[in-house]
Parts: structure tokens; sequence; C-alpha cells
């Protein structure tokens, strides 16, 4: 089965957070998507319709990416090329793109909806794709900076009583030391518990994070800028808490050659930020190889992303508790019909066709700020 480009449309969505979240590169209360829909259309002139999510933030903070960017590229730089295509699937998406640097997020969402389209015209799931066998996987929650430690405590014992396995403290400096010891008395020695920097440290923080061994952490993500491999090496040598991974980790290759410079004991895979869900797969085997554990990261998707990500994090490389938390960790109300919950700590791989999830258009229509076609 073969298929060509039809009509695609960008839409811009805004949804509220249920709580502002805080990291070390600001506080967000409000997410800005941007959603992709294309057809493909099959050699018997079927169409069939495919959603993707845009990972990208407002502001270029988390990476160069930001949202109204994303969508300018879409239109002007990477959507030609896909028209241009003889034929169009998701394994021909990355080629076809390759010549435009960077925009991962942008190409990522592309690939998505292509994927979703194409695995609904074959009536098949994106978790049969991939050939995985668990039926649920451990749910994790990400925990955004507090203004005190009481407030931290007070979350982390609400994500403890909804059942999360895993709790992720996000940190910077002045917020780090103090506050994850009290969360580890907290919730005792037996959760896992682990932290991530966004690169909010320097190299020379090496002494003060190596305090960090005390807690007995599952890891440090990402402590150092993204473009120091050697220091986040240096750093892995100096601390007894293994270093992940996340901002630095863009492509397979990116990956191969941080593992070989003992700079990523662990690897944190987001399909948005390595280009696309078919190199996240391929930076998992890598990792599978390397004896490297890794888990699937998140950022603060829809019902769309979160779907796509359980599937994922099915693979058998996951070893560790992804960010893959129930879809009211964020969103009162999620833009699917089947929102992702959790259930004794897990949540439950999604089986239907495309990626996993169907919308609730009535509400997305409703959050909806802007939709155009784009020939």
């Amino acid at each position: 089965m073969t298929f060509a480009l039809g009509a695609v449309e960008l839409r811009r969505i805004a949804l509220p957070l249920v709580s502002p979240f805080r990291t070390s590169f600001g506080s967000q209360t409000e997410r800005d998507i941007l959603l992709v829909r294309v057809e493909l259309i099959d050699e018997d002139g079927t169409a069939s319709e495919g959603w993707g999510e845009c990972v990208a933030l407002s502001e270029p903070s988390y990476s160069p990416e930001y949202v109204d960017g994303a969508e300018h590229v879409i239109t002007h730089h990477l959507l030609p090329r896909l028209r241009a295509a003889d034929r169009l699937e998701a394994a021909v998406v990355a080629p076809l793109l390759a010549k435009m640097h960077g925009h991962p997020m942008a190409k990522a969402a592309l690939e998505m909806a292509v994927l979703d389209a194409q695995l609904r015209a074959r009536s098949t799931s994106f978790a049969t794709m991939l050939g995985v066998t668990r039926t649920t996987i451990p749910s994790g929650v990400s925990v955004g900076i507090h203004d005190s430690t009481e407030e931290l405590l007070a979350a982390v014992q609400g994500y403890v009583d909804d059942g999360y396995v895993r709790i992720k403290l996000k940190i910077e400096p002045g917020f780090d030391i103090d506050q994850v010891g009290a969360v580890r008395e907290l919730i005792g020695p037996d959760t896992p518990l682990q932290v991530d920097a966004n690169t909010a440290y320097r190299r020379t923080d090496g002494a003060h994070l190596r305090r960090l061994d005390d807690f007995g952490l599952l890891l440090i993500e990402q402590p150092l800028p993204e473009d120091d491999i050697v220091g986040h090496a240096h750093l892995a040598a100096e601390v007894e808490t293994p270093i992940c991974l996340d901002e630095s980790l863009v492509s397979a290759a990116g990956t191969a050659d941080a593992i070989e410079l003992g700079a990523c004991e662990i690897a944190n895979i987001k399909p948005g930020r390595v280009g696309g869900y078919l190199e996240a797969v391929r930076i998992h085997d890598l990792c599978v190889t390397k004896d490297v554990p890794v888990w699937c990261g998140g950022m603060l998707e829809t019902g769309i992303g979160r779907a796509a990500n359980a599937a994922l994090a099915a693979l058998p490389g996951f070893t560790l508790p992804g960010d893959i938390s129930a879809s009211t960790r964020f969103y009162a109300q999620d833009i699917v019909t089947d929102p992702i919950t959790i259930s004794d700590g897990h949540v439950a791989v999604p089986t239907g066709v495309g990626l996993g999830f169907e919308l609730d258009m009535r509400f997305l229509d409703e959050v909806t700020t802007r939709t155009r076609s784009v020939p």
C-alpha cells in the first residue's frame, strides 16, 4: 500500500494546566500547542486521517524551537518537500526532510501525523507495529519546583497517594539538596526518586551535586548545558549517582557518541526532541546493545502524544519508569475520548488503531484558537 499526501491542516489549541509547572527554564500555566492533521491517499483514492502533536514550547527555552517557529518551518519548508514526494510513508519523512537543518520537533510532528494515518489505513496499532508484548507500563510523575519545601512535600504526597511508582523532582541551585532530602524522608528509601536539572548547573558544581549521592537517587538528569558532553563525562566520574542525558540527545549517532565518552549512563528518550518516533526506536535499540537503561520522558503532551509515548515505552529497553502520567496530572480535560489514567501505578498500553487515541472533536474545537489548511 502506497500513499500520496492529501489535505494538511495546522491547528493551534490552548490548554490551561491544572497547576503551574515550574522548571529551571521558567513556569508554565498554559500550553499553546500545534497539532498537525494530514490525509494520506492510497492508490485506490481512499483517504486516511492522522494527527501529530508538536511538543515545542511557546518560547525557545527548552530548545531552540518554539511553537510559532515550528508552524512557520512546517508551512514554508517541510511540507513542500513532502508534497513533492512520489510516495509518502513514515519511514521516508526523515530522509525527505534531512537537508533542512534542525527543527526536530516540527519534523517529529509531521512524521507522527503520517505514521498515525498510515497505521489507520492498515487497521493496525502502533503497539503492534513495534511488536511490544507488555500490556502495562509503570507510571512516574514529574514534580515542578515549588517556592517552599512544605508546598513541595504536599504535592509529592498527593502523587504518592495517587499511586505513582516513581517521583521525579525538578531542581535548580537553591532548590535542590534540602528539598530532595525532605522528599526522600517523606517517601522513604524504597520509592524510586530521581531529579532533573534541565541544564541548571555547571562543571564546577560537581562537589555540590555529589551531595545528592546521599539520597539513593535513580539518576541525575541533564545537570549541565546540552552541548557540554565532555563536562557530563567528567561529572559522571565525579558523582556516584548515574548521569542521565535529555536535552543533549538529539539523534542515535549523538547518543552513541555520548555513551562512548562516558557521559550518558542512562538515556531519556523524547520522540519530539530526536525528530520522531522512528528515531526514538533506533536510540532505544542502540541503548539495548550498549546496556544503557532508557526511559520515556514527557513534554506535557496531550492524549495524542501521551498514547504514542505509552506504546513506545513498552519496548523492552525501557526498564525505568517514565514520565507518562495520567492526563489529569496536567489537564482538567484532555482532547481525546480515552485519556491516559493510572491503575495500581501503571498505564495501559494503547491497542487501538493508529497511535492509539480517538479525538474528542467537540472539546478540541472549544480549545482551538486557530485552524488553517496548508496547500
